[in-house]
């Protein structure tokens, strides 16, 4: 049973922007305000790796290679996280998950950076 859900990737140009979001089912809805939330990435080949993170109150983690392109959100009130991304790179090409870490995980969404 998927119990994070990812939409919003898609194709994108170079120094483009795209909004993922990670919507938490039904049965989890209500207690996942209290646990952290990351959105990880996973480029062919390679191994899935953290991209951003973010606490109940609100503190945020970013790898290295998207701080100040990429802001995680999120909306307590929807119980959904956001992962706004600018100045997109083809680097940035992969697959990326949403998880209530370290057991909960969606099936991921693809997002592609090329001219």
């Amino acid at each position: 049973q998927v119990q994070v859900v990812e939409s919003g990737g898609g194709l994108v140009q170079p120094g483009g922007s795209l909004r993922l979001s990670c919507a938490p089912s039904r049965s989890i809805r209500r207690i996942s305000s209290q646990f952290d939330m990351g959105w990880y990435r996973q480029p062919p080949g390679k191994e899935r790796d953290l991209v951003a993170r973010i606490n109940a109150g609100g503190s945020t983690t970013y790898a290295d290679s998207v701080r100040g392109r990429f802001t995680i959100s999120r909306d307590n009130f929807n119980n959904t996280v956001y992962l706004q991304m600018n100045n997109l790179k083809p680097e940035d090409t992969a697959v990326y998950y949403c998880a209530i870490p370290p057991n909960i995980w969606g099936q991921g969404t693809q997002v592609t950076v090329s001219s």
